[in-house]
């Protein structure tokens, strides 16, 4: 099936994305829309249908603006605010389904949800479109079929946070993370497309740096990679001239054929 598949960004920003609230940097203010960016998700568009990876907060926006009007399902990297506070958006894309959208997720993502969202576990005979209708499909390390295809998740270290990063194919898509720990590298070997999270310049708690982020994809070695979970210290004007070759600032709404 390669090639039959598309990755859209739907966003490639950090958690408060850019422009951020209150600050007159350059990048802020920049004009360029390539500049501009939601906090990071992104789409899987394959043959039997679309499967979403995490529901940040500009969720309605993203698939607006990408005119997608079916989700299939939910693959979940972790809880945080900025990866699942868009949830209720999927109410209408259930209500197009006519049925219920699985999630996809650990079981602490699970419990998140489950307190966060907890209007839509409380009455399960409310109308399709009233609540979110969603149903969990509880996941581990290893590796699950959906949608006809086989997605691996990759075990990731965000400072004290488990996060998952996710394989399609020969696709990786890992936002979110400082470390890559020991027993998940063989996961993201032949990988021929990586997206990684590279919040600055400098290394950072709980994210990969820039230089961090090369490193990482130096070892795998993939055809390209492309930097996600991007903090306004990015500027869509001077970074990309000074990459290496074969690796791309991302932006939001960037398609990948894969």
């Amino acid at each position: 099936m390669s090639g039959n598949r598309t990755f859209v960004f739907l966003g490639c920003g950090t958690s408060v994305g850019v422009p951020m609230i209150g600050c007159d940097c350059p990048v802020c203010r920049s004009e360029n829309p390539k500049n501009h960016r939601y906090r990071s998700s992104a789409l899987v568009q394959t043959p039997a249908g679309n499967i979403l990876i995490d529901t940040g907060p500009e969720l309605r926006l993203q698939l607006l603006r990408e005119r997608v009007h079916l989700v299939n399902a939910v693959l979940f990297t972790h809880y945080h605010v900025d990866h699942l506070y868009g949830l209720d958006d999927l109410r209408v894309v259930a209500k197009y389904l006519n049925d219920s959208i699985p999630l996809y997720c650990s079981e602490e993502v699970e419990g998140v949800i489950r307190k966060t969202f907890s209007y839509a576990f409380t009455d399960e005979e409310a109308p399709i479109g009233f609540v979110p209708k969603l149903r969990f499909q509880r996941i581990s390390s290893k590796a699950f079929e959906l949608l006809e295809e086989t997605i691996t998740p990759i075990p990731l270290q965000h400072s004290v946070f488990n996060v998952f990063g996710f394989r399609i194919g020969d696709l990786a898509y890992c936002t979110d993370v400082n470390l890559i720990p020991d027993t998940s590298w063989s996961l993201l070997e032949g990988v021929r497309i990586l997206i990684i999270d590279a919040l600055r310049y400098k290394s950072h708690p709980a994210h990969m740096g820039l230089y961090d982020a090369l490193e990482v994809i130096e070892r795998i070695n993939p055809e390209r990679a492309y930097l996600t979970h991007m903090s306004h210290e990015f500027d869509y004007e001077t970074l990309p001239a000074s990459l290496p070759g074969g690796v791309h600032m991302a932006y939001d709404g960037l398609r990948i054929r894969f």
